[in-house]
């Protein structure tokens, strides 16, 4: 059979990969790259072959730097009326919304993720934050300033401008492909600049999609270059080249280390969405159904592949044993499968090397000594499929406590004292999130300020908006996505001092 006969009726007539190969986008072209070579795309759920993306390399990341440093020196974007520019960009959440079929096909395709889930965050929410980026691109401005120039003679007039930091270079993990691919392009597009956007090579057909539809919207040929290959290879090209004004990465701590590195080599600007370790912590008052539910979804949806996900769990000891009963039963009940069934609760993990990592690290939380309550088994003999999995009685020096599971493992802790929950909750190298779930005001006021964490969500966990920025402390990054913040990080501040 054709590998490509179950995926073309998945994407519901969608012709993108009608071509088992899929091309680089440079300069409004599609093509191979230069060394002719190809990474398989593989369908976790079924560990099918679905299509081939180009394995690129140094020379492929030069001519995408060099077209979008052509379309930045041509003014063909930036100088743009910013109303033009904003309409366009509607023009592409457009686009977006009419092709959410074909797009969400693509990723459940590519990661196996749910199709609804898809369709709701990457398409929907992607397309929504396309158009609040949008606006932004009428709104920034600068101030002008009474000065105090103690210089005599001349009247002054000093004032400061926003202007596009130049080629941006955007780097995006397998987990959200579409919708963090947007997090980069919208925000660097509103300010003017233009993009080299190297998506993983796990999941690249939406990126890939996405750079046709944004010349379809309109956008310049070279204002939107993707390029696809390993982060061995494309990734170190791009961070490492010198036309390259601004990097923009979510991944790992890890590698985000390397980025921030070849930045400051190179002098660029740079924001980094890394990992995190997410305490959710419970108070003596807190609705126990209203907890397990919220930290279900925190940590089971898209099966924990999430840089935010709701990791740890420290339960005040009053409502311990019922919390974990009710995480217990959501976890059994789950109905696990293809994230094309629109009946499935939970689908695979997006690869077999992270499937085996994940499950690693279950290995090395039953050796350690932690109590299973639900999970920690593979499901199917094949995919990428592991049980939704809770560990109790975990202790801060377990491995699955301190590291990034980036999968569906909880970790489960009771406490007595506040204090002591605070402690345990700060007592890691990460600070992406957290979360508190509590009836009192008294209790949010307090000990919100206290948790270490650039997002605390207080009766809920994982819920994102446009306006409001995202991102970490610590070893969770730097700079921020989402917000005005992500928007003024695409721009550099010029001060203007005039004599008159």
């Amino acid at each position: 059979m054709n590998p490509f006969d179950l995926s073309s009726q998945q994407l519901q007539g969608a012709k993108f990969l009608s071509e088992r190969r899929v091309g680089n986008v440079i300069g409004g072209v599609s093509g191979p790259a230069l060394s002719g070579r190809w990474l398989p795309v593989t369908d976790p759920a079924t560990e099918m072959v679905v299509a081939e993306a180009p394995d690129s390399d140094a020379a492929d990341i030069a001519r995408a730097v060099a077209s979008a440093q052509r379309a930045f020196d041509s003014h063909v974007w930036r100088g743009l009326r910013p109303a033009d520019r904003e309409k366009l960009l509607f023009r592409l959440s457009e686009l977006i919304e009419r092709h959410a079929d074909e797009l969400s096909a693509l990723e459940t395709l590519q990661s196996g993720k749910l199709q609804g889930i898809a369709r709701a965050i990457d398409v929907q929410a992607g397309a929504e934050f396309v158009r609040y980026m949008a606006g932004w691109a009428t709104k920034l401005e600068g101030q002008t300033l009474d000065n105090s120039i103690p210089i005599p003679g001349p009247q002054w007039v000093t004032y400061t401008r926003r202007e596009p930091v130049g080629v941006v270079g955007a780097i995006v993990p397998w987990n959200f492909p579409l919708a963090i691919a947007l997090w980069k392009i919208a925000p660097a597009l509103a300010a003017g600049c233009t993009v080299v956007l190297k998506p993983s090579e796990d999941t690249p057909l939406t990126a890939l999609r996405l750079a046709h539809l944004a010349l379809e919207a309109g956008i310049p040929e070279g204002v939107l270059n993707v390029v696809c290959g390993r982060g061995a290879t494309a990734g170190a090209a791009l961070i490492a080249h010198p036309g390259v004004r601004k990097l923009s990465f979510t991944g790992s701590t890890a590698v985000g280390k390397v980025v921030g590195h070849a930045a400051v080599e190179n002098m660029a600007r740079f924001t980094l969405e890394l990992g995190g370790k997410s305490p959710a912590v419970v108070m003596e008052d807190a609705d126990p159904s209203q907890v397990a539910q919220g930290i279900a979804t925190g940590i089971f949806f898209h099966q924990g592949q999430v840089c935010t996900a709701s990791s740890r769990l420290l339960v005040h000891r009053s409502l311990y044993r019922r919390v974990l009963d009710e995480l217990a039963g959501i976890a059994q009940g789950m109905r696990i499968g293809s994230g094309f069934d629109a009946a499935t609760q939970f689908g695979p993990l997006t690869s077999k090397a992270h499937f085996a990592r994940v499950m690693d690290f279950i290995a090395s939380a039953k050796a350690e000594g932690a109590t299973l309550v639900a999970g920690g088994e593979r499901v199917h003999d094949a995919g990428c499929f592991v049980q939704p999995t809770i560990f109790a009685d975990t202790t801060a020096q377990m491995r699955v406590v301190r590291e990034e599971v980036f999968g569906p493992v909880l970790a489960v802790a009771p406490f007595d004292d506040v204090e002591d929950a605070i402690a345990a909750a700060n007592d890691t190298p990460y600070g992406l999130a957290a979360s508190l779930w509590t009836q009192s005001l008294s209790h949010a006021h307090r000990i919100v300020p206290r948790l270490q964490a650039g997002v605390v969500w207080v009766n809920a966990h994982n819920v994102l908006d446009a306006g409001l920025p995202l991102g970490g402390i610590k070893q969770s990054g730097t700079g921020r996505d989402l917000g005005r913040a992500a928007v003024e990080g695409f721009t550099e501040l010029k001060s203007v001092c005039m004599a008159v």
